[in-house]
Order: C-alpha cells, then structure tokens, then sequence
C-alpha cells in the first residue's frame, strides 16, 4: 500500500467539478464533508479516484490560513485513503471541504477524517444494495 498523493489522484477538472456540484453527494462528519460521485472513465485517467481539497473563504479569510488547512486535509487523505480505494468497484470523483472556523488541531481533523470515511463506505454499501430503480 502506498501513501501518496500525486497529481494524477488531484481533481483538476472544471467538467468533474461541475458534475460532482450537479449530481453528487454528500456525507458529512462535522466540520467534514466528502462530496463524490461516480466518474466516467474518460475524466479518470485509468485512475480509480480522484481527490480535492477546499477551505471556505467565509471561515478563513486570510489565504495562509486556508492554505494551513488544506495542507492538513491532503495529509489526512493521504495517510487515510486507503479506506476509500479497499471499496471502490468503479471510479469515483471527491471533493473533501472543512466546513468550520474553529481551528481543530491535526489529530482531531484526522480523527474526523477517519470517521468520515468509514460513514460514506457505510453508505456505498447501502447503496450496493438496494436495487436500483
């Protein structure tokens, strides 16, 4: 197992930006939120996953703040994401925003990114099972 992130696994693309804000959704652990949906393979590169990060404005509004979290979010991603990549069967597009002003510190966002990870492979196999319509 290897605990990278390269810029291959980077979501850069405006049209998969656009499709995970037009058909994705959502799990949340507070102050995380993991937005996916289910990529085609002409956006994914032969990759399975692909993974942003965002920091709101709204919250931080100086940039090195924003950028600290960030930091923080790929971090945990990147030592984490093997409990999204063990349950994947197609590919899938992410979108991981921190959602707060309060300045967690690096164990409790990971602790959080742990818990947040595990609830939406929870959620993909509800989804596995039910029939679609």
């Amino acid at each position: 197992m290897t605990f990278t992130y390269p810029k291959k696994h980077k979501l850069k693309s405006k049209t998969s930006i656009d499709l995970l804000f037009s058909k994705g959704k959502s799990v949340s652990k507070y102050p995380l939120r993991l937005v996916y949906a289910v990529a085609n393979e002409q956006q994914m590169d032969g990759e399975m996953m692909k993974m942003g990060v965002s920091v709101s404005k709204k919250y931080f509004k100086h940039a090195v703040d924003r950028n600290y979290f960030k930091r923080i979010l790929r971090e945990t991603y990147r030592l984490n994401q093997h409990l999204l990549r063990e349950h994947l069967q197609e590919p899938y597009i992410f979108m991981f925003f921190y959602q707060t002003k309060e300045r967690l510190t690096y164990q409790e966002i990971e602790q959080k990114t742990i818990q947040l990870f595990e609830k939406w492979v929870l959620e993909l196999k509800k989804q596995h099972e039910k029939p679609s319509v």
